[in-house]
């Protein structure tokens, strides 16, 4: 019903620590859109002009405007909201968690464990997620042109101790993610079983 709406950056309003309301002035009219943490950060300054891709929920006793940054979010979004027991709000707080190709090679590569630590998310949900929708986001990653590097982490019988280890040095799990692929690119460390190496060089890459 409405694709994107173009205005003024005229108030923002954080109701939660995960639900933000941005008012955005189009030609006079004041919108309610929620968005994303993730997404407030990367919004012009009040005042100022903006663009954003909107989804449009209703429901009997209430109509809900969300907004995004990209076409490609929004409609990830709606694959999302696809799968059973994933809600909007449940969808705006995985991307709110993971940037667009972290979240889509999550799905993909089928790392529950990275889905599943969003909160709401459970081991269920996320297998769910990477079972209903890991084809159709292979697809739809490269007809969307998103450039989603390799899954370069470390092999599956060591990732989950080398991610838990990061995890309980206070590293995200968005850091986490751009330390495995960018140290992954090492075609020795690569190959390497010792989750003590991995650990370290992530560690390292991390510290830069």
């Amino acid at each position: 019903m409405i694709s994107y709406l173009k205005g003024i950056v005229a108030a923002i309003h954080k109701l939660s620590s995960n639900r933000i309301i941005l008012t955005l002035d189009v030609n006079h009219v004041g919108y309610d859109l929620q968005i994303t943490s993730r997404l407030l950060q990367e919004l012009p300054a009040i005042g100022e002009t903006t663009q954003l891709f909107t989804h449009l929920q209703i429901r009997e006793d209430q109509m809900v405007l969300f907004g995004f940054g990209s076409m490609a979010e929004r409609d990830l979004f709606r694959q999302l909201t696809s799968v059973s027991g994933v809600g909007p709000q449940l969808a705006m707080a995985l991307l709110d968690g993971l940037s667009l190709q972290e979240l889509v090679q999550a799905i993909v590569s089928s790392n529950t464990r990275l889905l599943s630590r969003t909160p709401g998310v459970g081991a269920k949900t996320a297998e769910r997620l990477a079972l209903e929708l890991k084809s159709k986001l292979a697809e739809w990653r490269l007809e969307a042109g998103l450039t989603t590097a390799p899954d370069a982490g470390p092999i599956a019988n060591i990732q989950e101790d080398v991610e838990i280890t990061l995890l309980a040095l206070g590293y995200s799990s968005s850091e986490i993610t751009r330390a495995f692929r960018a140290v992954g690119q090492n075609t020795a460390l690569a190959k390497n079983a010792n989750a003590e190496d991995w650990i370290r060089e992530a560690i390292t890459w991390l510290s830069q």
